[in-house]
């Protein structure tokens, strides 16, 4: 068991120094957060507060304050305020997520539209993303307006572009990198530029940071797909198979399509177009997962994405801030929460 710790700790070390090194500016975002979704509208206030309630990662508000730290920004708030805004269209995108997927437990929890309904959600989620347009304003810099309102829509276009491939059991790889390039990795990317605009940057800077939130967010979200059918990592806490119950086709199931026989394909697909799929339906797809060793092609897939992340990061001199972005490539591919 003490092996197990042992190995948490050091893949999530990387995360709590990032966390530790701004913890103070953190503490105002999240005070930020809920100063700026408090309404007079009862119904609303109530959403609200069960999503802050219910926690997360604060991953991308964590990059922007990380990536300002890196490039010198140190006087006054605009770190803080446009953190608080990548998190408040992370929050929407999630809620309106739960909807298109009748998603019922998010982290631990029941969402917002299996206690109150999906109209709500959907309506609140738009009530975030109202906010953020306020900030971005409040903000007053054209060049951060410009990136957030288009990732907005990017991430909006990655959702329909899902949405449209939905239950394709032979989508193509490049289809599910433009999909997670659009839903996950342009926020990653939107989160970590903010920090080189804000500093003032030359372009040369901005763009490397740009890159290597893409890639950190392609990692992460390819990690989050894999694990999902790894029942070597259920130790971690992660309950596997939610993606497959849910009919998702994600990278594991592409590559399982591409190695299988024709046989297995057939069969893949029945099972995949059902209505609902059950536990024995995923045994059966966990074995083809071992037979080709499906887990171990999704993170050669991923680490390719962390070596173009941390090289990018070679424009910038060597600090604790470089350092602490380099390792957290290896936090987004071995996370365990």
């Amino acid at each position: 068991m003490g092996s197990v710790i042992q190995l948490k700790n050091q893949i999530n070390n990387s995360y709590f120094q990032l966390k530790n090194s701004v913890e103070d500016k953190l503490i105002l975002v999240e005070d930020k957060i809920r100063s700026k979704l408090v309404s007079n509208v009862e119904l609303v206030q109530k959403m609200t507060d069960y999503h802050l309630d219910t926690g997360g990662k604060r991953l991308r508000a964590l990059l922007t304050l990380g990536s300002a730290k890196l490039c010198g920004y140190s006087k006054g708030a605009r770190d803080i305020n446009l953190a608080a805004c990548v998190e408040l269209i992370h929050a929407a995108t999630l809620m309106h997520d739960d909807v298109i997927d009748n998603g019922s437990v998010r982290r631990g929890k029941k969402t917002l539209n299996k206690i109150w309904d999906n109209h709500s959600s959907v309506l609140v989620g738009d009530y975030l993303l109202s906010r953020c347009f306020e900030m971005m304003v409040e903000d007053g810099n054209i060049e951060v307006l410009k990136l957030l309102s288009s990732t907005s829509s990017k991430i909006a276009q990655g959702e329909i572009l899902q949405l449209q491939h939905k239950g394709e059991v032979d989508m193509l790889e490049e289809t599910y990198l433009r999909i997670i390039s659009a839903k996950t990795a342009e926020l990653f990317a939107a989160a970590t530029k903010v920090g080189a605009i804000l500093s003032d940057m030359k372009t040369k800077e901005k763009e490397a940071l740009e890159f290597y939130g893409r890639n950190l967010g392609l990692t992460f979200q390819i990690a989050d797909d894999t694990l999902d059918y790894n029942s070597e990592l259920k130790l971690f806490g992660k309950k596997i198979g939610q993606d497959f119950y849910e009919g998702k086709i994600t990278l594991p199931i592409i590559l399982l399509f591409q190695k299988a026989n024709a046989k297995e394909k057939d069969s893949l697909k029945k099972v995949l177009l059902k209505e609902q799929r059950n536990e024995i339906d995923f045994e059966n797809t966990l074995s083809l997962i071992k037979k080709y060793e499906i887990i171990k092609g999704c993170y050669q897939k991923a680490y390719h994405y962390i070596n173009l992340a941390s090289n990018s990061l070679s424009v910038f001199k060597d600090c604790e801030e470089k350092y602490i972005l380099e390792n957290l490539t290896s936090f987004s591919l071995s996370r365990n929460f």
